[in-house]
């Protein structure tokens, strides 16, 4: 039995059937370079090679990969299968008629996909084949980026980037570390620091790290890229080692060397298992309201088609019933058709009705929105308003599909921090030791202090005030750089000591201003030493050795080093949320903080608190004995440290809280009005304490001073939760006249979804403002999928500029990424990218109205046309007895809807504007008019439907009447073929539906103007040389000299006239009726706009 399943095959087989799952290890062990234990019970692992693979096809699986993926699509799939129907039985029409449609549609789409596909291969090979040098066999070897192995060792030069996810072993410094950008990666352009473990750190040559015994045991790949899990075991002098791995010891694939000459690392995670490459997989689809509308229209058409082929079965069976239409004297039966089978011939004729009438379908309609879509999307990109002059930023799409979507939003989810303000921090003021202060001119002046003194530095400060600045100059991840001078690749150097180029890097703004204040006020941090961190207070030099960092979390929503002070004392610093830190303060001035707290918060000032503790000998060896347990654990680290934490981070003494100020962006409250009298809900979801969110949600303009502001903060049960909810909902109720705004906490929030989700979104439904306050990233994306699945189904955006917007971002039906101070990493995943708050305005309120307007227009009018094509191809069966006999010659089936038709309604839905931009900006309540898919709901979808019929039936019974009856209507005294008619009917029907596309087009430019007429006029040309010639490929020349005949005729002009005049007058006469009886805002708009004069090219506002 195991002899059979060792084989590889069948072990897959195996594993697929569930009986024989392969053995996940949450672990894995990597040894460096690749030096494998040589006892036998060592199993080896298998790990990914280090190809990067984002392409979706190869040379072998490209087609029928990609026509499996086309034929997913249901409008495709239907065509095959009519195609394959006109190959199998006897039709009327040629299977040329359904095939080559296909063919167009499916091979433009090919071409398309294997391009994108081919540049993705040229990408990839441009990576995996970039130059490396790997250590092997005591040497430096160089290789191909893709030929590393999990466990090699990998040299990595200055302004180089790393291949792989490297365990840094040692750089060109004593203490083995280095300073990496992670721009590509999450968009952060400051430098962070990361170390090697001491072991390794001294290993500076290829010669040393070819003795270095070690093994790397850490966990499976991951996607986040802020965490890793691991240790690392040195063999040294016959005794092991143990050191503890996390994110400061992993280099990431994708990151840039800086400041370093090279350094060394071990390979732990290579190819598609990199953070870089799990972080960037595609991310799931998003379909527009459209689309699904879209899907609807075709289901409702396939039924329609179904119950025309049934009906002309009946029918033609019903008149075949009489004996004499049965078999006519000049059609008799052969004795295999007498003896066939009834149900056979039954369906086949049913099936041919089917490829008779299948052009009700519209095969080319998907094609046309696809590139409706994709060349739309240009248009945001060149718009000169939505450029930002000062960041050189323009718009950007990253997804063209949902184009239209931005016409349909009516919640807005948005961030405080970076997208509503400048994430521009200044420090305004602090709390020392229970009293108020303010910098003025750069200096600490005492709350009601007047200030009479000249600017300079400052020369004392208090005991309270020394000690709390040393605690904001030292608990922080901030590094300095100065200017240097020698011409370095870089123009930036890490220093030890101040000079007069220094400058701040800081992954959060907030940090900067408050080291930045501090050296201000004569506390200046002077840079790091290794592990010592050097500080200036006053002019004398201090040097703090840093002990530990507990790194700042979203749960404790604080951050702490652990010190050694000249003096040899150990002492913790902490800052963090005041909510983090009251609690856990057993001294200091607390209640005088927690005022002046407030105070700062209801300013709109950033509030933070700071905090420290001295430890005794013996609490800081428990203390280093237990933070190394929990960071070598490779189970639950994350849990151990925590706890960790808590013991450390308690009985804290109070030193003071600070507050920093982040302005308003420019034209916020503007946009925020406009977006309300548009019909969209705003709603404010951020991470800042409830006072602060409140006073910058009322300077915007999201609450207005008049509104009644409900609380649902600080709830600690369900109970108290739902009676509170309760309340709330009998407040709205009994003050249903004023407006109402909604101030929710994260704590409270998670009260509300788990048991009363159904009465928290009646309360929050009733507000016309929400602001959601002390929210975790996951909570935004809760509130967001809330909205989404409630039983309206609105359409929502989500707009943030960091990387803990992108679950909701991510979440919404539109997602849009600020390009702010915070990363890349909202932009990278969100769907469009804007440079600033205000210009989401233009983006909804005039590009979201045009693309829907247009996409929504053209999917009726495909539609419309259709119907128009193939109704009289059914009532011509009723004049020839079911005989399946075709209208249309079959090179006009074909080409119908792809040459003749396609381009006036493609143009108009890239340059439509039935609104000055002009006017749609500065009458948002426009917006209100195409609301929840307005154009795309039933009563316009049966209009254009009915529409297409009664065109259809003028033209048929038009043409019949004016025409049928007359038998010498050519000018050589022959009657009317049917060619001849079915011809007429089709020069009238492409000419209508055409004009009805005119008629639509409020828009002219020049493109509309060549395409409206030249299409006509290329149906013309192309039917005189196709009906001229004598073409020896075609079987049949049923359409020579047709054309030329029927325009020789006097009357036949007549009829086109006429009928073409008779189906646009009526639909004109309904046009005019309804404007002035029943006109919408948008109708009311236009006549507004043309009587005042003022008509603008949009075009001219763009590149």
């Amino acid at each position: 039995m195991d002899s059979w399943r060792d084989c590889g095959l069948v072990r897959w087989v195996w594993q697929q059937l569930g009986c024989d799952p392969p053995n996940h290890s949450e672990t894995r062990t990597v040894y460096v370079a690749n030096r494998f234990p040589q006892h036998g019970h060592y199993v080896p692992q298998k790990f990914a090679d280090n190809r990067i693979i984002s392409s979706k096809y190869t040379v072998l699986n490209f087609v029928p990969k990609n026509l499996f993926e086309q034929f997913r699509r249901i409008a495709n799939f239907y065509f095959l299968i009519i195609f394959l129907v006109q190959l199998m039985i006897d039709t009327p029409t040629s299977p040329v008629t359904s095939g080559l449609p296909l063919f167009f549609v499916i091979t433009v789409t090919a071409i398309k996909q294997g391009y994108e596909d081919w540049l993705r291969h040229k990408a990839d090979n441009e990576v995996n084949g970039a130059p490396v040098y790997v250590v092997r066999s005591g040497g430096l070897v160089k290789t191909r980026s893709k030929n590393i192995r999990v466990g090699d060792i990998v040299r990595v030069a200055k302004d180089e980037t790393f291949p792989a996810d490297l365990v840094l072993l040692s750089s060109d410094r004593v203490n083995g570390s280095c300073h990496v950008t992670t721009a590509s990666l999450d968009g952060e352009t400051n430098l962070k620091t990361h170390l090697a473990v001491p072991e390794t750190a001294v290993l500076q040559s290829v010669a040393n790290l070819d003795t270095l015994i070690a093994v790397i045991e850490c966990q499976q790949p991951e996607a986040d890229l802020y965490r890793f899990v691991g240790r690392i075991t040195v063999r040294q002098h016959s005794e092991d080692i143990v050191r503890p791995l996390g994110p400061e010891n992993l280099l990431l694939r994708g990151a840039r060397l800086k400041n370093a000459k090279e350094i060394f690392g071990v390979a732990v995670y290579t190819g598609m298992e990199a953070k870089m490459a799990l972080n960037y997989k595609s991310k799931s689809q998003k379909r527009s309201a459209v689309e699904k509308s879209m899907n609807t229209f075709l289901l409702v058409y396939l039924i329609i088609l179904l119950f025309e082929a049934i009906l002309s079965t009946i029918l033609k069976y019903a008149w075949q019933a009489e004996e004499k239409w049965d078999e006519p004297w000049y059609n008799h039966k052969t004795e295999q058709e007498r003896n066939s089978s009834k149900i056979l011939k039954f369906i086949s004729d049913f099936l041919a009705f089917l490829v008779l009438y299948n052009f009700i379908i519209p095969i080319s309609l998907y094609v046309t929105v696809e590139m409706q879509k994709f060349l739309g999307s240009f248009f945001i990109g060149w718009d000169l308003d939505l450029y930002h002059e000062e960041s050189n930023q323009r718009a950007q799409v990253n997804t063209s599909d949902l184009n239209e979507e931005l016409g349909q939003v009516e919640y807005v989810f948005t961030d405080k921090t970076g997208t509503l303000t400048e994430n521009e921090m200044q420090f305004r003021e602090c709390s020392v030791n229970g009293i108020k202060y303010q910098e003025i001119n750069g200096k600490l002046v005492p709350e009601g202090v007047t200030v009479d003194f000249p600017d300079g530095p400052t020369t004392s400060l208090s005991m309270e005030e020394e000690l709390f600045f040393k605690a904001v100059s030292l608990c922080h991840t901030v590094q300095i750089c100065h200017d240097q001078v020698d011409g370095s690749v870089d123009g930036f150097q890490c220093s030890n000591g101040i000079s007069q180029q220094q400058e701040y890097y800081a992954s959060s703004p907030d940090e900067k201003a408050l080291v930045e204040a501090s050296r201000r006020m004569g506390v200046a941090f002077s840079g790091t030493n290794g592990d010592i961190m050097e500080i200036r207070t006053l002019g004398k030099h201090e040097s703090f050795k840093l002990l530990h960092v507990l790194e700042f979390d979203a749960n404790r929503r604080r951050m702490s080093v652990i010190v050694q002070s000249p003096s040899g004392d150990k002492i913790l610093f902490t800052k963090g949320a005041e909510s983090s830190i009251f609690p856990n303060t057993k001294s200091g001035e607390l209640e005088r903080t927690r005022v002046h707290v407030d105070d700062f918060a209801s300013k709109g000032l950033r509030t933070l608190c700071i905090a420290y503790r001295r430890f005794t000998a013996e609490e800081y060896l428990e203390i280093d004995r237990r933070l190394h347990e929990a960071r070598t654990a490779l189970q639950q680290r994350e849990d151990r440290l925590a706890d960790v934490f808590d013991l450390i981070e308690r009985d804290l003494e109070l030193l003071g809280a600070t507050g920093v100020e982040d302005k308003l962006q420019e034209k916020v409250q503007e946009t925020i009005e406009c977006l309300r009298v548009a019909g969209i809900k705003v709603w404010v979801l951020t991470g800042d304490k409830h006072e602060t969110a409140v006073s910058v949600s009322l300077a915007c303009g999201h609450f207005h001073r008049t509104m009644n502001i409900l609380e649902l903060v600080q709830q600690k049960s369900d109970r108290d939760c739902a009676e509170q909810l309760r309340q709330l909902a009998r407040r709205i109720q009994d003050d249903h006249i004023i407006q109402h705004g909604l101030v929710v906490d994260g704590a409270s929030l998670s009260l509300a979804l788990r048991e009363h989700e159904k009465l928290f979104m009646e309360v929050c439904k009733s507000c016309s403002a929400v602001l959601c306050c002390r929210m975790a990233p996951l909570q935004k994306a809760k509130v967001v999928r809330l909205i989404k699945i409630s039983p309206e189904k609105p359409i929502t955006l989500a707009i943030g500029d960091g990387a803990n917007d992108v679950s909701m971002i991510q979440e919404a039906h539109v997602g849009i990424g600020i390009m702010g101070k915070e990363g890349r990493q909202a932009v990278r995943n969100s769907d469009y990218a804007i440079a600033r708050f205000k210009f989401l305005s233009k983006l909804l309120l005039v590009h979201g109205h045009y693309y829907y307007i247009r996409i929504a227009t053209l999917v009726q009018y495909f539609f419309y046309k259709n119907v128009c094509f193939i109704t009289p191809q059914f009532l011509y069966q009723f004049l020839c007895l079911f005989s399946q006999q075709t209208l249309y010659d079959s090179v006009y089936l074909t080409l119908y809807n792809i040459c003749f038709t396609s381009l006036p309604v493609l143009v108009y839905s890239l340059f439509e504007q039935h609104v000055h931009p002009h006017v749609l900006q500065t009458k948002p309540a426009l917006y209100r008019d195409i609301s929840k898919n307005a154009l795309l709901g039933f009563k316009p979808f049966l209009y254009w439907t009915f529409l297409g019929f009664g065109h259809a039936f003028v033209f048929f019974f038009g043409s019949y009447f004016l025409m049928g009856e007359d038998t010498s209507l050519l000018g050589n005294g022959q009657m009317f073929g049917n060619w001849t008619f079915g011809t007429l009917v089709f020069t009238v029907m492409v000419i209508t539906v055409t004009m009805k596309m005119a008629l639509e087009t409020h828009f002219w430019t020049w493109l509309n103007h060549f395409v409206t007429w030249g299409s006509i006029a290329f149906y013309f040309i192309f039917s005189l040389f196709y009906g001229g010639i004598i073409w020896p490929f075609l079987h049949t020349q049923d359409m020579y000299f047709v054309f030329v005949q029927l325009l020789s005729s006097g009357s036949a002009w007549f009829a086109i006239i006429i009928v073409v005049i008779t189906c646009l007058f009526l639909d004109v006469m309904k046009k005019v009726a309804y404007r002035h009886l029943y006109p919408t805002s948008t109708e009311k708009a236009q006549v507004s706009r043309t009587v005042h004069g003022h008509q603008t090219v949009f075009a001219e506002r763009l590149f």
